[in-house]
């Protein structure tokens, strides 16, 4: 993150997603891990100067929110799969509780009385939590140095060096495929996630574009981590559904990739990757196969090869 603001704003984002994969994959590590897994690195980037207390209290109110999500989940999992296609990053930094009830309302023909009523009153619970949420972020972004948020934007650029996976079909990869490419395209998906399935296709020919510039594109899919094989099973069978041949990654949960994924801000998400392992420019979420999204991409992609 470049500066506090964007730090600040960064952790609802996360909520989001954190959210809609603890209800999805609640007993596996996907993007998010489990909803404490995903609350707690959270916490390690952004509240390292904050005293103890302040920390666990943060930490056991975004559970709250999470628990609510897991305790009425088949509603959730409506409301997120429409945030998930239609929301984008500037509404994310409004009130959380806000965006929630808009995204319901825009929605409301979607649901039934019962689970209408049950966002609602759950609704009115977070809109509460957010109240002490947002006193405690505060703190926390009060008592961030600059120098603290410097070396955590240098922790999240550099989070492929010395990496280390397997392909979907077990070969190991390690950071020379960033080294070997003038940029990798690394696209965060998963598999019930449907803009995610549905951009596929699209990042397939953007591999074969990348391959004639000096770059490709390389998937990573959040279900498949830990050596996931169910994960890894699905994970394939919607590749060659999708004819999306390009190299896919899985590695372990706790690794520095690995808890970067976790604190994925929306899905999917892209970001390119220098030859030194770098992160480099702005994440971009959403589907490339938005025409815009493409087009912005791609300016991205040129700028690093240009640089290089």
């Amino acid at each position: 993150m470049k500066n506090k603001s964007i730090k600040t704003n960064s952790m609802k984002l996360k909520k989001v997603i954190a959210a809609s994969l603890a209800i999805s994959v609640l007993l596996a590590f996907t993007g998010c891990g489990s909803a404490s897994s995903s609350t707690n690195n959270k916490k390690q980037e952004s509240t390292s100067s904050v005293d103890a207390g302040s920390t666990d209290e943060l930490n056991d109110l975004y559970q709250q929110e999470n628990q609510l999500f897991a305790d009425h989940k088949d509603a959730w999992d409506k409301v997120f799969g429409f945030m998930s296609k239609n929301t984008d990053g500037d509404a994310m930094s409004e009130n959380y509780a806000d965006v929630l009830a808009s995204t319901v309302e825009s929605n409301k023909d979607s649901f039934s009385e019962e689970e209408y009523e049950t966002l609602s009153k759950d609704i009115e619970t977070i809109r509460g939590i957010e109240e002490e949420i947002a006193k405690l972020e505060k703190e926390i972004a009060a008592s961030d140095s600059s120098d603290s948020a410097s070396s955590k934007l240098d922790e999240s650029a550099s989070v492929f060096h010395r990496f280390k996976g397997k392909d979907l079909d077990g070969n190991d990869v390690d950071d020379s495929l960033f080294t070997n490419n003038k940029v990798t395209v690394v696209n965060f998906w998963f598999s019930g996630c449907k803009p995610c399935v549905g951009e596929l296709s699209k990042l397939n020919e953007l591999n074969e574009t990348l391959k004639k510039m000096g770059g490709e594109v390389v998937g990573i899919n959040t279900d498949t981590l830990d050596d996931n094989q169910d994960g890894i099973k699905e994970a394939k069978e919607i590749l060659k559904a999708q004819g999306a041949s390009y190299k896919n990654l899985t590695f372990d949960s706790d690794s520095t990739v690995g808890k970067y994924a976790g604190n994925i801000m929306a899905f999917p998400t892209t970001v390119l990757v220098d030859k030194d392992g770098n992160i480099v420019g702005e994440p971009l979420m959403g589907g490339i196969d938005d025409q815009a999204n493409y087009d912005q991409l791609m300016k991205q992609i040129q700028s690093v090869i240009d640089q290089k």
